[in-house]
């Protein structure tokens, strides 16, 4: 039978025996988050477009290329997110955050649109883990923030990443370095594509952002924004430099970064990997420092950062890196009968409410194949149960990776169980080492039994 459709290009899904990984991803990053005090925001997947164009800018790519953008049924237009950043402010503003204790930080997993070429970790759906960290303005944020991507990454195992680091200046240096790039890409403004050359009476710097391979070409001998800083923005960027080297995190400072975005100022940073092909960037962010006040809220210092899950992972299995396994099967009741299966039912109903994951027939399969499942399903325990298991109120237990066989009472078996796989992980942890002290009955005393 055909399909009526397959998925859309450019998203892809993440099947059962890869879930596990990103899920991973998503705990650590929420965990590690938490220990630099971020706390989880949740933003709708589609905010008004008029966000997006004041907040993100109406000469980048993103807004004038990328965006998911649709007229609703009240003939209002609608965009899908293209990134975290800006939800994130619209709600920080909308509910009343910054009259809460500052700095306020938010931390966010979140799915994002943007329409571009699909390449390898680069999807028209992809995934996002993000912070942000609003009512700041000193140095020594900018360096938490930095230090929070470098723990993540550091926790992971991920090697090989470069933190590329820059300043693009505040609005008033900005001024100047504007002028200077208007007058070096306007000697040139033929040779730019249509896009820059509107861009170029606009904002200049977008030019430097540019995927046009002429563009980007003409802009390696572009005048480089450092050399425009005023004293507020070099001391600014001076020290947060002096805070990474406190912490003992390596960095390059990189001239050419402007990150993608209008609404950056001051620092820009990304990490940067050469083993995920030419979308090399993992994690980008920095500081906007007028985007609060850009999108209606007082004046508000603030910065942040986006990570790409599709492309951590992407890097994280070009370098082997270990992930947990996908919890296993505990233990498979399998059973003969009616009878023998509602007692299954109700032993694997039993250890499913303690937090242990069991099963039993569904299918209505014979023993043979049952076994065969819970095989396939990497069950640790396996029982059978029929006529003559019920009427002597005994069982055996089969340990799948020993092939040993211990009898268990059916009444009270659940209790049993609970302390046998207790003492059986207890033991797997003594053969790889690890010393422990732990009171399995003290355990027991807290489950239902």
């Amino acid at each position: 039978m055909a399909l009526i459709t397959k998925s859309i290009k450019g998203t892809q899904d993440v099947l059962p025996r890869e879930s596990h990984k990103i899920r991973f991803l998503e705990a650590t990053a929420l965990e590690i988050a938490g220990n630099y005090g971020f706390r989880e925001i949740r933003t709708p997947v589609f905010e008004h477009t008029e966000l997006f164009q004041r907040g993100v800018g109406d000469t980048t790519d993103v807004v004038q290329k990328e965006m998911y953008t649709f007229l609703d049924k009240g003939d209002r237009s609608i965009t899908l997110r293209p990134e975290g950043t800006a939800g994130a402010v619209r709600s920080f503003l909308e509910h009343g955050l910054y009259n809460e204790p500052m700095p306020q930080k938010l931390c966010y997993l979140t799915s994002c649109y943007r329409y571009e070429k699909p390449q390898a970790g680069r999807l028209r759906e992809f995934h996002q883990f993000g912070v942000e960290c609003l009512g700041t303005a000193s140095p020594a944020a900018d360096a938490e923030v930095i230090a929070l991507a470098n723990a993540y990454f550091s926790f992971l195992g991920v090697r090989g990443l470069q933190l590329e680091l820059n300043s693009i200046g505040c609005k008033d240096c900005r001024k100047e370095y504007h002028k200077a790039l208007h007058a070096y890409f306007d000697s040139r403004r033929e040779e730019l594509c249509a896009t820059c050359r509107d861009r170029l009476d606009r904002n200049p710097m977008r030019i430097l952002d540019c995927k046009s391979p002429v563009c980007a070409a003409i802009a390696k001998d572009a005048p480089k924004v450092l050399d425009y800083l005023c004293d507020d923005c070099r001391r600014h960027f001076e020290q947060v430099q002096a805070f990474l080297g406190a912490m003992g995190i390596s960095f390059t400072v990189n001239p050419t970064i402007v990150r993608g975005l209008d609404y950056y100022s001051r620092t820009v940073f990304e990490f940067v990997s050469t083993e995920i092909g030419a979308q090399g960037t993992v994690c980008g962010g920095g500081r906007y420092d007028g985007l609060v006040e850009e999108i209606g809220g007082p004046h508000t210092p603030a910065l942040g950062f986006g990570l790409g899950l599709e492309r951590l992972l992407l890097l994280m299995e070009a370098q082997k890196l270990p992930f947990p396994e996908p919890e296993r099967c505990s233990l498979y009741v399998a059973s003969m009968g009616d009878a023998a299966l509602q007692t299954a039912v109700q032993i694997v109903s039993s250890l499913r409410q303690e937090g242990v994951y069991a099963e039993c027939d569904v299918v209505g399969r014979s023993v043979k194949a049952q076994m065969k499942y819970a095989g396939k399903i990497g069950a640790k325990f396996t029982m059978v149960l029929g006529d003559s298991e019920l009427e002597s109120g005994k069982a055996l237990l089969k340990n799948m990776e020993t092939g040993e066989q211990t009898e268990m009472t059916l009444d009270g078996f659940e209790g049993d169980f609970l302390r046998l796989s207790i003492s059986e992980s207890l033991k797997e942890l003594e053969a790889l080492g690890v010393e422990t002290d732990i009171d399995v009955d003290a355990i027991m005393n807290t489950t239902l039994f």
